[in-house]
């Protein structure tokens, strides 16, 4: 029995391989995770960290502190982002948001939960 492994989201490559949990593509030297892409696959229904999916126009709640590039503080665990928009990001950020006192931003969401 074979199990075909899907192609690298970063550059197609077809010869991704899985290493533990991950699935890695030995041409870019990209790893993700095999949850995420079951998650990202699963009838093309967004999910959030704890199975629930998720709609345009949706309140969520970050479940982890979360470093922001170019800025000193960080947006901390319970902060809740409003009106959320689902979108084909870069790098599995597929939430489009703004993030009130750090402006527009994507999120994955792996590190949100619906509110």
């Amino acid at each position: 029995m074979t199990e075909t492994l899907p192609a690298c989201p970063e550059c197609s490559s077809a010869y991704t391989y899985e290493m533990g949990a991950l699935l890695v593509c030995p041409e870019c030297a990209h790893e993700w995770g095999i949850e995420e892409e079951a998650a990202e696959t699963a009838d093309g229904v967004i999910t959030d960290a704890f199975g629930t999916p998720l709609a345009d126009g949706d309140s969520v709640t970050v479940i982890k502190d979360l470093k922001v590039k170019g800025q000193s503080q960080s947006i901390k665990v319970g902060t809740k982002v409003r009106n959320i928009r689902l979108v084909d990001g870069v790098n599995g950020h597929d939430i489009d948001c703004k993030v009130d006192g750090f402006g527009p931003m994507q999120l994955k969401s792996s590190i949100v939960k619906k509110a």
